[in-house]
């Protein structure tokens, strides 16, 4: 089935009437006092944005905005996919695939938009424009439902590939975050002939175990490294071993579903010792978490966690690969094939990424220490956003 159906989120007055009720009746937990942020989300501070969220926010403002961007939907393997088709005025733009993350979703990139898809509007060269293409990852927001186990970052990137296919475009580039910058390099692996180029942020590198590979670190790379050892990662222990059992609570309970999101925008926002709403406007935050909540996707966009810590587990497990890489013959640790695809790499103030662990990975010809901001850059610094992708795919285009 090839069909690309026109899209428009229009959500049943039912659901929101159904919000409003269950924020107006929400059990509110004790705290311990003085405890501030250390222990969770505060109380205090829950109450006041899920009051907000219930009485200040408008969803349908919201909603008519994300609808002012052509969006379609597609059915590939099986997979329902969401996705927004933003075409440039500029006959020879780029085409762009824009991959979000989570706790994210496709609205992330509403403010590199306009910019990057018609740059002579913005004051920029023409010559830098792209077509954008702007889906919802496989088990997020409205590419729904998931279409079974299995989804994991390589199926994703098959499945986006096909829809890239099905558009039109022979050649492309690909830009993502978080779980975005997992499925990017996977299609450029997946399909080198046709993707010119991967830009990412976010991106999460690991040690092997090889012999001396500590050695040749920065100071400021040991201390990603620190970092990346003590983040509290208690989000990710849950989601990738137990996604369904955390999902009845989130799915059930609106002001449980903000708390779970909400944290993760204070954890790895800039400034750290700020509120979220110091980094990215609060209604846009709500707007996130109103998707998670209003499309019921608490348990499937977990899952991508739960799929590679499978196939990790698949390949550690046998003492092998499945595919993509080997066991070095000194037995120091888990090789992996390296890309070949141009990448370039963005690095915001928050991120932990080690340069050379991803140079071990990826063909890196770009490497960009943007030095401000944190996780959610296309929301937080948006102009230094398209900055780094005109310059990236400006050189492999």
């Amino acid at each position: 089935m090839d069909d690309i159906r026109p899209f428009t989120i229009d959500i049943p007055q039912d659901l929101l009437d159904d919000l409003d009720d269950r924020l107006a009746r929400t059990r509110w937990p004790d705290e311990l006092p003085g405890v501030g942020w250390d222990r969770g989300v505060p109380a205090g501070y829950l109450r006041e944005l899920a009051e907000h969220w219930r009485t200040g926010y408008d969803w349908r403002v919201h909603e008519a905005a994300l609808n002012e961007h052509p969006q379609f939907t597609t059915v590939i393997d099986g997979q329902n996919v969401h996705f927004l088709h933003v075409r440039s005025p500029e006959p020879d733009a780029v085409p762009l695939l824009l991959l979000h993350g989570w706790p994210g979703t496709f609205a992330d990139f509403l403010d590199v938009i306009g910019p990057l898809s018609d740059p002579r509007a913005h004051g920029a060269d023409p010559s830098a424009a792209f077509h954008l293409v702007v889906p919802s990852l496989p088990g997020f927001g409205f590419s729904t439902p998931l279409a079974g186990p299995g989804m994991s970052a390589a199926r994703m990137a098959a499945v986006l590939g096909e829809l890239m296919e099905r558009l039109g475009y022979a050649r492309y580039g690909v830009h993502g975050y978080d779980t975005g910058s997992w499925v990017g390099p996977e299609l450029g692996k997946a399909a080198p002939d046709r993707v010119t180029g991967v830009h990412v942020n976010g991106m999460i590198t690991f040690p092997l175990g090889a012999e001396g590979e500590m050695d040749a670190l920065s100071d400021a790379e040991r201390e990603r490294w620190r970092r990346m050892q003590d983040f509290n990662d208690g989000y990710l222990q849950c989601n990738s071993k137990r996604p369904q059992t955390v999902a009845y609570g989130l799915h059930d309970s609106p002001s449980g579903q903000l708390a779970w999101i909400v944290e993760k925008f204070k954890e790895l926002t800039m400034p750290e010792d700020g509120l979220p709403e110091d980094a990215i406007d609060r209604d846009r935050i709500l707007t996130d978490v109103s998707l998670y909540w209003l499309t019921g996707t608490a348990a499937s966009a977990a899952q991508v966690y739960y799929e590679e810590f499978v196939n990790a587990n698949a390949w550690s497990a046998e003492g092998g690969a499945e595919d993509g890489g080997d066991w070095g013959d000194d037995g120091g640790g888990w090789e992996p094939e390296a890309a070949t695809v141009p990448t370039g790499v963005l690095v915001s103030a928050h991120d932990v990424t080690i340069r050379p662990w991803a140079e071990r990975d990826h063909n890196v010809v770009r490497w960009t220490e943007l030095g401000k901001g944190g996780h959610f850059l296309a929301m937080e610094e948006p102009e230094a956003v398209v900055d780094d992708l005109r310059g990236f795919f400006a050189s492999v285009r």
